[in-house]
C-alpha cells in the first residue's frame, strides 16, 4: 500500500511536511517498515545550511590531510628523514583510515550518522593539535598521530556522502554531491598553501599543523547546531531497514553488483595516482629547482625557501573547482540523453589525465613552465569524477546499504591505492638514488653558500643583486669546488641525483591512471542492469522483475520524478 506521493518543498525532492501515510513514507529510521501510530519525525530542516556545513567540514577535513604534504620539505629536515620514512606519513593516515571505514559503515547504517560525525572531527582536530608539539626525535609519535587522525576522518568521509544523499534526489543531488566532492581538491590546495604560508609566517612549519583544528572545532559547533539526520532512503521510495540484515549478507550482495566492483575499482586507480601526487609533487618540484640552481636546500631550520607548495597548491585549488564542477555539469546534462554517460565520462577523464601527468613529469627539469600547465590539465581531468563516482554508487545501490558501500568502496580505493602510492614511490625513489639528498642538503648547506659569496665577491660576482649575470657565472663553480674540499660538495650532485630519482619513482603513476579509464569504460557496460535492480529494490520489488521501467532519476527531458509510493511491510 502506497503513501501519498509528497510534493516538492522549498528545495527540490524536499517532501511537504504534511505528507504521511501507512508505510511511512518520511517516516524515521525505519523507512518502508508500517509506522502504525507512532509520529514520524519532521524532515530535515534547511537542506542547503546543512550541505554547506558538511561541505565546509569536507574543505577542513581536505586541508588537514594535506597541510603535511605541503611543508614536507621541512618535515624531512626536522626529523632527519629520508623519502621512504616521509611516504610513511601517507601510508599509516590510510592505513587506519581504510580499516576503520567499514566499521563506521556499519554503523552509520544503523544509528545516529550525525553522533559519528562528530565524534570523528572531533577526534581528528584534537591530534593534528598534538602532533604539533612532536619533538624531531620522535618521528614515531608522529606516525602515530597521523594513524589517529585517520580513524577520525574515516567517520567523517564514509558517512557525510550519504546524509547529502538523503537531503536531495535527482539532479538536485547530483548538485549537491557536486558541490560535497568539490571540497576535495580545493581544500587539497588550501592545504598546501596554508601549510606554506604559515610556516614562513610563523618561522616555524609546525604552526601549519595548528589551523585545521581551529576550524575543525568551529565546524562541530555548526555540525551539532544546525545538521540533522534525515531518514535514510526517505527520497528515493523506500528501503528495508539495513539492521534487518546480516553485514555479511550485505557484502555478498554489493560484490555481485559489476557497476560498483568496476568503478571502485577505476577510482582506486585515480586515488593511487592523486596519493601519491598530493605526497611528492611539491617536493618534486622543490627538487627540481635545486637541480636548476633556482633554490636553496633546507639548511638545518624549519623552514626551506621556496614557493612550489603555494604553486602548487594554487593550481588544485583552480584544477579541482574546473574539474569538478565541469564534471556534474557535464553529469547533468548528459545522463538523461545517455544511460551510460557517467562511467564514460570518468575513463575519459582519467584516460585524458594520463598523458598529461606522464609530460609534466618529462618537462619538469628542463622547462618548468610547461610541467605547471601539464600538471593543471591532469588534476582538472582527473577531478572530473569524484562528484560522478559518488553519484554512481548512489544509484546502483540501494539507500539501506549505502552506507556499507560506501566504506567499501572507502576500504578498496585506499588499501590498493594511495595506502601504498606514497610509501612506494619514497621506497623507489631512495633505490634510485634520491635518498641520500636529505643529508647531503644539510652537510652541503653548512659549507657551499659561505664560500659562494666569499669567492663569487673576489671574483666580482658579490654584487649579485645589481648584476645577477656576472654572479651566477662565478658563484656556481667555486660553490663546488670548495664545498667539494670541506665535505660538502656532493650537494649539488646529489640534487640533480635526488631530482632524477623522484622523476623516475613517479613515471608509474600515469600507466595506473589508463588501467582506471579501462575500469570505468567495463563499468559503463553493467550500468543499466545494476541501476534497474537497486531501483527495485529501493521499491520492495525483486531486482530480476519483467517490469522495464526507466533507469534514471529524471525523465528524458531531464524533468525530476517524483518518488513512487512506498511499499510497507506487514
Amino acid at each position: 500500500m502506497g503513501s501519498e506521493n509528497p510534493p516538492q518543498g522549498a528545495w527540490p525532492g524536499r517532501p511537504d511536511q504534511s505528507a504521511r501515510g501507512v508505510g511511512g513514507a518520511w517516516g524515521g529510521e525505519g523507512w518502508g517498515h508500517v509506522s502504525g501510530a507512532r509520529s514520524p519525525p519532521p524532515p530535515a530542516p534547511h537542506p542547503r545550511l546543512s550541505v554547506a556545513i558538511l561541505c565546509l567540514i569536507n574543505l577542513v577535513n581536505y586541508m588537514d590531510r594535506f597541510t603535511v604534504a605541503g611543508v614536507l620539505p621541512e618535515v624531512e629536515d626536522y626529523f632527519g628523514i629520508g623519502d621512504s620514512s616521509s611516504g610513511l606519513l601517507q601510508t599509516v593516515f590510510i592505513s587506519s583510515y581504510l580499516v576503520l571505514a567499514p566499521l563506521f559503515g556499519f554503523l552509520g547504517d544503523r544509528h545516529s550518522r550525525k553522533r559519528l560525525l562528530a565524534l570523528g572531527l572531533g577526534l581528528w582536530s584534537g591530534v593534528t593539535l598534538a602532533t604539533s608539539f612532536v619533538p624531531p626525535q620522535h618521528f614515531g609519535v608522529l606516525l602515530a598521530g597521523r594513524a589517529l587522525v585517520g580513524v577520525g576522518e574515516a567517520a567523517y568521509s564514509t558517512l557525510a556522502p550519504t546524509l547529502v544523499a538523503d537531503l536531495y534526489r535527482g539532479p538536485a543531488r547530483s548538485r549537491a554531491l557536486g558541490a560535497f566532492y568539490l571540497a576535495v581538491p580545493l581544500g587539497s590546495g588550501l592545504g598546501y598553501i596554508a601549510g606554506s604560508k604559515v610556516k614562513d609566517l610563523a618561522a616555524d612549519w609546525r604552526w601549519a599543523l595548528r589551523v585545521t583544528p581551529v576550524l575543525g572545532v568551529a565546524a562541530l559547533l555548526l555540525l551539532l547546531a544546525v545538521v540533522r539526520d534525515p531518514p535514510r532512503g526517505g527520497l528515493d521510495g523506500a528501503g528495508a531497514a539495513a539492521a534487518d540484515r546480516s553485514w555479511a549478507r550485505e557484502i555478498r550482495e554489493l560484490g555481485h553488483n559489476r557497476t560498483l566492483v568496476l568503478s571502485t575499482l577505476g577510482f582506486t586507480a585515480v586515488a593511487f595516482v592523486t596519493g601519491a601526487l598530493a605526497l611528492w609533487a611539491p617536493a618534486f618540484l622543490f627538487r627540481v629547482r635545486l637541480a636548476r640552481g633556482e633554490a636553496a636546500p633546507c639548511r638545518g631550520a624549519r623552514r626551506c625557501r621556496g614557493d612550489q607548495s603555494l604553486l602548487f597548491g594554487a593550481l588544485t585549488c583552480g584544477s579541482g573547482v574546473l574539474g569538478v564542477g565541469l564534471g556534474a555539469e557535464l553529469s547533468r546534462r548528459l545522463r538523461p540523453r545517455h544511460p551510460r554517460a557517467d562511467p564514460l565520462l570518468c575513463a575519459g577523464g582519467v584516460l585524458g589525465a594520463a598523458p598529461c601527468l606522464l609530460l609534466a613529469l618529462l618537462c619538469a627539469q628542463p622547462c618548468p613552465p610547461a610541467a605547471y600547465v601539464f600538471i593543471f590539465l591532469g588534476e582538472t581531468l582527473l577531478s572530473l569524477n569524484w562528484a560522478i563516482v559518488a553519484d554512481i554508487l548512489l544509484y546502483v545501490v540501494p539507500p539501506g546499504r549505502r552506507s556499507t558501500a560506501e566504506a567499501l568502496q572507502i576500504l578498496t580505493s585506499h588499501l590498493l591505492g594511495d595506502a601504498g602510492s606514497p610509501y612506494l614511490v619514497g621506497l623507489l625513489s631512495d633505490a634510485l638514488g634520491g635518498g641520500a639528498a636529505p643529508l647531503s642538503f644539510q652537510r652541503g648547506a653548512a659549507t657551499a653558500p659561505y664560500w659562494s659569496i666569499l669567492l663569487s665577491d673576489a671574483l666580482g660576482g658579490g654584487a649579485a643583486p645589481l648584476s645577477f649575470q656576472r654572479g651566477v657565472a662565478t658563484a656556481p663553480y667555486w660553490s663546488i669546488l670548495l664545498s667539494d674540499a670541506l665535505g660538502g660538495g656532493a650537494a649539488p650532485l646529489s640534487f640533480q641525483r635526488g631530482a632524477a630519482a623522484l622523476r623516475r619513482a613517479l613515471l608509474p603513476l600515469p600507466f595506473a591512471a589508463a588501467l582506471g579509464g579501462a575500469a570505468f569504460l567495463a563499468a559503463a557496460a553493467a550500468l543499466p542492469r545494476d541501476r534497474r535492480r537497486a531501483r527495485r529494490a529501493a521499491r520492495g520489488l525483486p531486482p530480476d522483475g519483467d517490469s522495464d521501467d526507466d533507469d534514471d532519476d529524471t525523465e528524458a527531458g531531464g524533468r525530476t520524478r517524483r518518488p513512487p509510493p512506498a511499499h510497507g511491510v506487514a
